[in-house]
């Protein structure tokens, strides 16, 4: 009894985790909290979840700031240099560094990128792209996909990276209490992963998918050495000492400290250098003082999503920047499970009263772009006719009156009840819910309620919540957000977190499986749009604006190639790369 006792107090709090490594973890709201977990998609199959206190919009597309995937006019030098240490500020830290368990936030997959390499990558226009991986070959129906993996690539332990070790790294994952639940529904159960030969696997799926191998651009393709795996699930310290087959190599680490990782000398990767000597991670959750030691000199790079930050570091002389607004999305998010809102009425008032404009003023402060959708207006899958419906108390007030009027056990004086919840303690999530309150409360009574995030999170997994501010989407394929919207994810736990079944939505997130050019997705996509706009279950508010900042020193932190000879995209979700990057002298 006790045993069950203690797996389940884990799985929860391993459960707490994962979700906030799904896209919360604002800067705002880290360093309200003085620390916390942070950041964007765990698993790589999404993006995003809670603390969105830190974006900042414009809806004037005048104003807007462009997705800018690139350094501008970085300095020529005569040629890279060898050694020195790069020491990059992270928004928080992680509870461990194991892809097959550990929740991999937008820090954590920063750092997997250094001792980690993946099947496959994103190019420069967002195709996926071999890494690891010499091919994938799909069935006819797509429901089958092959992979070879690249010959004599080995772990930092000296054990091959082969078809055995895929076959481990996959098992462990699908198993995991957590990791699996981005997995698990769309294998097959019986038989999820077959070993060909020593360095071929099949996976079986349960569902087409023609583009599959995006899904391994993340932590579902970070690979770790077997030995290790089965050591770290004896000992699970050991998450904090990874092992992996990436261009540097594991040193040291003392959490919400130094997490250190030295040049693998013997990096398989021959199109590419390493020239660093190392690469320090320090976690520091206040964005003013990131920035001040970026610019003081004592970091040579930093990330963050603060609009306040973002405008200082761009304001100043001598850096370099790296500004990504095509991520994440930060909106309000409804239960549709329980009542009052199984009731679309109710969503739909409560969409109607939610005070958008001011918080898109006061919370963004004209930094970041205003959303209205999964998109931004520069993205080719933008919808223009799909506009966030908010500001309209008197659309509100006769669908209150009607709820009222049929549910009277669910209203008080002519309102209906209802709970916003928040994690904190949080100066901006405070302001945030004040915010809210001043307009819902025409037609909601509104309860607050604060908790720890671990409890909060726990929370919206099992559906207890009403409404709740939220992070997620922004999948460079977005396909791979189905996670979060697909039936087949909402259970007892839930990934789908407004535990909204819809069959037309399913067959739509279906043919976009099938879908592998731009023109073939954007209709889908305008449907899907529409369609989560008029089932009434999230309130877009703001495009997170994702902001890479280096020293002038800095070099190479764009235009990795990969094997074949293709370029990486330069940055996803405010993570970036470190084979290439060298300092000047």
């Amino acid at each position: 009894m006790n045993t069950r006792f203690f797996r389940f107090v884990a799985m929860l709090v391993a459960l707490a985790m994962f979700a906030a490594a799904c896209g919360g973890g604002s800067d705002a709201d880290d360093a309200a909290n003085e620390g916390g977990a942070a950041a964007s998609d765990t698993a790589d199959a999404a993006a995003g979840v809670d603390e969105p206190d830190d974006e900042g919009p414009a809806d004037d597309p005048a104003d807007t700031t462009d997705t800018v995937q690139t350094i501008e006019d970085e300095p020529e030098d005569a040629g890279p240099v060898v050694g020195g240490t790069l020491r990059y500020g992270l928004e928080a830290d992680v509870n461990g560094l194991n892809p097959a368990s550990s929740a991999l936030s937008a820090p954590g997959l920063m750092m997997g990128n250094a001792v980690f390499d993946t099947y496959a990558v994103f190019d420069e226009d967002g195709n996926w792209v071999p890494y690891l991986a010499e091919s994938f070959t799909p069935t006819d129906d797509f429901m089958v996909w092959t992979m070879k993996l690249r010959e004599g690539i080995e772990f930092h332990d000296g054990t091959p990276l082969n078809a055995d070790a895929v076959q481990v790294n996959f098992v462990t994952q699908f198993a995991d209490p957590l990791v699996g639940l981005a997995v698990r529904p769309f294998y097959n159960q019986d038989n999820p992963i077959e070993v060909i030969d020593d360095l071929t696997v099949q996976y079986n799926l349960l569902f087409p998918n023609a583009n599959w191998p995006t899904t391994q651009t993340g932590q579902l393709g970070m690979v770790a050495s077997p030995a290790w795996i089965a050591a770290s699930l004896e000992d699970p310290t050991l998450n904090q000492e990874p092992v992996g087959a990436g261009p540097f190599r594991f040193d040291s680490r003392s959490e919400d400290s130094v997490t250190r990782f030295v040049r693998n000398d013997t990096w398989w990767n021959e199109t590419s250098e390493v020239y660093l000597d190392a690469v320090e991670f320090v976690p520091v959750t206040d964005p003013d003082v990131r920035n001040d030691l970026l610019i003081e000199g004592e970091l040579q790079a930093i990330q963050t999503t603060n609009p306040e930050s973002s405008a200082e570091l761009s304001a100043t002389e001598g850096l370099q920047n790296i500004l990504d607004d095509s991520g994440d999305e930060t909106f309000v998010m409804i239960n549709s499970a329980s009542a009052p809102f199984d009731d679309i009425r109710a969503r739909q008032a409560l969409t109607f009263l939610t005070p958008r404009q001011d918080y898109v003023d006061l919370i963004g402060r004209g930094i970041s772009q205003g959303a209205d959708q999964m998109f931004t207006p520069s993205s080719p899958y933008y919808n223009p006719a799909v506009e966030q419906e908010a500001d309209n108390p008197d659309a509100a007030m006769p669908l209150v009156e009607a709820y009222c009027a049929d549910n009277a056990d669910n209203c008080t004086d002519g309102k209906i009840d209802m709970e916003f919840q928040w994690s904190g303690p949080s100066v901006v999530q405070t302001r945030i819910a004040e915010l809210f309150e001043e307009n819902w409360s025409a037609g909601f009574n509104v309860n607050f309620q604060e908790l720890f995030q671990d409890a909060h999170i726990q929370e919206v997994a099992f559906g207890q919540y009403d409404v709740v501010t939220w992070r997620q989407f922004g999948a460079v394929n977005p396909g791979d957000d189905q996670v979060w919207l697909s039936c087949l994810t909402i259970g007892g736990l839930a990934l789908n977190w407004p535990r909204y079944c819809d069959e037309e939505r399913d067959a739509i997130l279906a043919d976009l499986q099938l879908a592998t050019t731009v023109e073939e997705r954007q209709p889908l996509l305008a449907e899907l749009t529409e369609k989560m706009q008029q089932d009434y279950l999230y309130v877009f508010l703001l495009h997170t604006l994702w902001h890479n900042s280096f020293a002038e020193n800095v070099r190479g932190v764009c235009g990795h190639p990969t094997p074949d000879g293709a370029v990486q995209r330069c940055a996803t979700n405010g993570r970036t790369w470190f084979n290439e990057v060298w300092l000047a002298e």
